[in-house]
């Protein structure tokens, strides 16, 4: 019987969603091909199939993989000390890839996906109201402390995941600048915790 070796496994399965999220950046799902995904990352069509039976699999495991991390994500930020500090790590985990170039093609390819894919749509709406219960969480956990936030906790999550969205889809503008972004988020998301009329 043949054995499989753990590690080779993961990482020649690391290697195929790479191959393909370069891919469907550039092209769309639509636009790419299972054998450009094989050419990008040196292997047969039978590898590919041993992993991935469909191109439609592969993109759903490359935003699949990407939401496992943000579960542990939430699990850091409803373990910190304090409230405001699990914000900031799991803002600043949200934002963590607004500099990867990869990003403005593959937001552009998971839109048009989301709109006509119900499972997408369902993996990555469930994942974004997850995300918004943990900042509910911590928020009012905040105001539990005597420090409410600018909105009732589950409106301000709500924005401050707007306006992680809104991050994401201005990278593909010409002048984009993903330090000055998660710098213009982080001011914003200091008002929503603070007020106007408090600092943070």
């Amino acid at each position: 019987m043949r054995t499989v070796n753990p590690e080779q496994h993961a990482r020649r399965r690391a290697a195929i969603l790479a191959a393909a999220a370069q891919e469907f950046a550039e092209k769309g799902l639509d636009g790419t091909s299972t054998a450009s995904i094989c050419r990008r990352a040196g292997i047969g069509s039978g590898t590919l199939f041993h992993y991935f039976p469909t191109k439609r699999e592969i993109f759903h495991a490359l935003f699949a993989d990407d939401l496992e991390g943000g579960a542990r994500a939430r699990e850091r930020a409803l373990a910190a000390g304090d409230p405001r500090a699990g914000i900031d790590g799991l803002v600043d985990h949200l934002v963590a890839d607004a500099d990867d170039p990869l990003v403005p093609g593959l937001m552009a390819a998971a839109l048009f996906q989301v709109n006509r894919d119900p499972e997408f749509a369902r993996l990555l709406g469930e994942d974004e109201e997850r995300t918004v219960e943990t900042l509910t969480t911590l928020l009012g956990a905040l105001a539990d402390a005597g420090r409410p936030p600018a909105f009732p906790p589950e409106r301000a999550a709500r924005w401050i995941h707007h306006l992680v969205d809104a991050v994401f889809l201005s990278a593909g503008d010409d002048d984009f600048d993903a330090d000055r972004a998660r710098a213009e988020l982080r001011t914003m998301v200091d008002w929503l915790l603070t007020g106007p009329d408090r600092t943070p």
